[in-house]
């Protein structure tokens, strides 16, 4: 299995940290957050991981070279100046991913998630961790039933999606059908979400999940940033 980080985000919302540091490179406890991901990735066996990069990308290979201190493998694809977004970031990498399923990583959140717990297989086309709601997202993403597969309507409660999942290839087969006019979407490479391609599959009951109940932040504000550092170095003591 392969792994792709998801590391191409402006970071506008935690400025001005990330005025001169991406993201996924600032540090909780006095290590990168995308290194956090790349310690579990390789706790699971897996060699190969396609990082993708967009603003000031030139950091992520001075800071964690090729992978090699992990076991790992690291390829950067760089997507250029606007990100594709994860729909299209996902069909950028497709050709260093493979044709078997892979997971997939949010580089701007931490969690005590192991990472063996998901299945390598999917059901369907995708297997989504999901967790309890945030302050900050109250209302959640989507609903969990009893069977384990993920819905997009229902009067259940809802669950957040916690940037952790497995996919099939296979999931961005038709994504045109799916995301059709939306801006980007005509550009080389397409720029799009990976939302509506996970709603559109869900509709065929072809998304699974799992509630992990632990610990999990998404670090989009320097407080969530500030906090979590303490929780960790605390933790630790």
């Amino acid at each position: 299995m392969k792994a792709l980080i998801f590391a191409a985000g402006l970071g506008e919302r935690m400025r001005p940290l990330t005025e001169h540091t991406p993201k996924p490179l600032l540090s909780v406890a006095g290590v990168p957050l995308i290194e956090w991901h790349l310690q579990r990735l390789a706790a699971l066996g897996i060699s190969d991981v396609v990082v993708n990069t967009s603003w000031l990308a030139t950091q992520f290979p001075q800071t964690l070279g090729d992978g090699n201190r992990w076991g790992l493998r690291l390829h950067y694809l760089y997507e250029g100046p606007v990100p594709l977004e994860t729909g299209g970031g996902m069909h950028n990498a497709l050709p260093l991913l493979g044709d078997a399923p892979f997971l997939a990583v949010n580089g701007d959140i931490w969690s005590d998630f192991d990472f063996a717990h998901l299945p390598r297989e999917p059901k369907g086309n995708a297997h989504l961790l999901m967790v309890d709601n945030p302050d900050h997202h109250p209302r959640g993403d989507f609903i969990l039933s009893a069977d384990g597969q993920l819905h997009d309507n229902g009067d259940a409660p809802r669950l957040t999606f916690a940037g952790i999942g497995v996919y099939r290839p296979q999931l961005l087969q038709d994504w045109q059908a799916v995301i059709g006019d939306a801006d980007g979407s005509a550009e080389t490479p397409p720029r799009f979400k990976l939302a509506p391609l996970l709603r559109a599959a869900m509709a065929n009951t072809a998304v699974s999940g799992q509630h992990h109940q632990g610990r999990w932040t998404d670090v989009g504000t320097p407080e969530r940033l500030q906090q979590l550092d303490k929780q960790l170095v605390v933790g630790a003591a």
